[in-house]
């Protein structure tokens, strides 16, 4: 039997926030009743309780939540700052409406019945404070059509597997592969797909507005046992530990590329100095680069490290030297 799935970090601290007030409210609740209640086994509840030791709002003993669970019962003190729901301030309450305004926009959403409830809820509990929110346009900025969207909402509810057409910008090729999905997600203002890929034999997160064509197979997509999520609280894109790191100064007319292909981090050139970006990128391999600054036709630049500076004028001396000689009118 494969082991489970390793829990994440983001996983753990929502069942802590939801745990807290829960028990609060339950003082001498048994301790097997609770773990049941909350959908988790004796252990995990214990290992939970032993976290909130080190959890509170400060780092004095005074200041740290008090959790005893000997005898069975469990008893949860000091802990009155979480112990109900927060308050949503102004601010708070028009980013959640207007978020959702934009949820509910997005096609072949299967839960639009649920986000119009709480929607009304929030703008019936903020009164004139969410008037605010109904000034904003709320849209998402996503070139993923609509069609395409459905149609992987269908293979992920159908447990259907997914033939891909998928570019893949880091080699500048369109590649195809078999997908069992795992789910749909929306991160940044994209959509991505997240599945088992049969190609890699391995999970693979695939940006939609890079699917060239997507097929709905007659076939079983149910992802197999070792079939993982990826944690994306941290974002979507995870460089490999020994990838290569390349600095490029994009001048204007160039900055799409920090939109396309996933960065380090981005500096904004003043005006003043020229204007426009300067990236790092983390990359496995530079045969992508050289494509890439060619096509910016000297609108962009590698500065680091220095032997991909040297290999990028190489090539380029490469290329221009494949290419006929100019000569003055008349000269033969």
């Amino acid at each position: 039997m494969p082991p489970a799935p390793q829990e994440t970090a983001t996983a753990r601290l929502a069942r802590l926030l939801t745990m807290v007030p829960w028990l609060v409210n339950r003082q001498g609740i048994d301790l097997e009743e609770a773990a049941a209640d909350l959908g988790v086994s004796t252990e995990q509840l214990e290992a939970d309780l032993q976290l909130l030791f080190l959890c509170g709002y400060g780092q004095m003993p005074d200041e740290l939540i008090e959790a005893d669970w000997e005898g069975g019962r469990v008893f949860v003190g000091n802990a009155d700052s979480i112990a109900r729901p927060l308050r949503l301030g102004v601010d708070e309450t028009v980013t959640l409406i207007v978020g959702l305004r934009a949820l509910r926009e997005v096609p072949g959403l299967d839960e639009r019945d649920a986000v119009d409830r709480a929607l009304a809820k929030l703008e019936a509990a903020a009164g004139e404070a969410a008037d605010p929110a109904s000034r904003v346009l709320a849209e998402v900025a996503d070139d993923t059509s609509a069609d395409l969207l459905a149609r992987a909402r269908t293979a992920l509810a159908t447990r259907r597997r997914v033939h891909l057409r998928y570019l893949v910008p880091a080699r500048d090729e369109a590649t195809e592969r078999d997908v069992d999905p795992m789910r749909v997600v929306g991160i940044d203002g994209r959509w991505y797909l997240e599945g088992w890929c049969h190609r890699a034999e391995d999970t693979r997160l695939f940006r939609l507005d890079r699917v060239e064509e997507l097929s709905v197979l007659d076939v079983d997509g149910t992802p197999p046992p070792q079939a993982a999520e990826r944690d994306l609280s941290e974002g979507t894109f995870r460089p490999a530990p020994d990838d290569l790191v390349v600095t490029l100064r994009l001048l204007p007319g160039a900055t799409w590329v920090s939109d396309y292909y996933p960065v380090e981090s981005l500096e904004e050139v003043p005006a003043t100095e020229g204007g426009g970006q300067v990236v790092r990128i983390a990359t496995a391999d530079t045969a992508w680069l050289h494509r890439l600054l060619r096509r910016l036709g000297g609108r962009g630049y590698v500065t680091e490290p220095a032997d991909v500076v040297a290999e990028v004028r190489e090539g380029a001396a490469a290329a221009l030297a494949g290419y006929p000689r100019r000569t003055a009118a008349g000269e033969r």
